[in-house]
């Protein structure tokens, strides 16, 4: 299922980055987490993923922020799936996610980002 798709998961919370990296792992990805902005930024300049889920309410540099520096840098060549327990009345959320492809509201939906991932294979056509 996977096709060599590598995913790179983004959320201050150790544990909700590290569990769904693990389960898209299990799922066959190749799946690696950051606890912040920052490292998420160095992460991808090496690892190249296809995607990455982040959360949007972070400390010091949030989501927002994140999509914003990967658009500029990457343009659409990453898929950028936002991740949030917040509502969506907080321009900051708004803002995250009308830069992402696609939005999750916590806890993930594992089915449904499951077809959202098949339809994001390497050899699948980009939006």
């Amino acid at each position: 299922m996977s096709d060599d798709l590598r995913i790179l998961v983004v959320d201050d919370l150790r544990d909700t980055a590290e569990i769904l990296a693990t389960a898209l792992a299990l799922e066959g990805f190749e799946a690696r987490n950051a606890f912040d902005c920052a490292q998420a930024l160095a992460i991808v300049v090496h690892f190249r993923p296809h995607v990455v889920l982040f959360d949007v309410g972070m400390p010091d540099m949030d989501g927002c922020d994140l999509s914003r520096i990967l658009r500029e840098r990457y343009g659409d060549e990453i898929i950028l799936i936002a991740v949030t327990g917040r509502d969506t009345s907080d321009p900051r959320v708004l803002l995250a996610i009308d830069r992402a492809d696609h939005y999750f509201l916590k806890p993930v939906d594992m089915d449904a980002l499951r077809k959202v991932l098949s339809a994001s294979s390497p050899r699948a056509p980009r939006k």
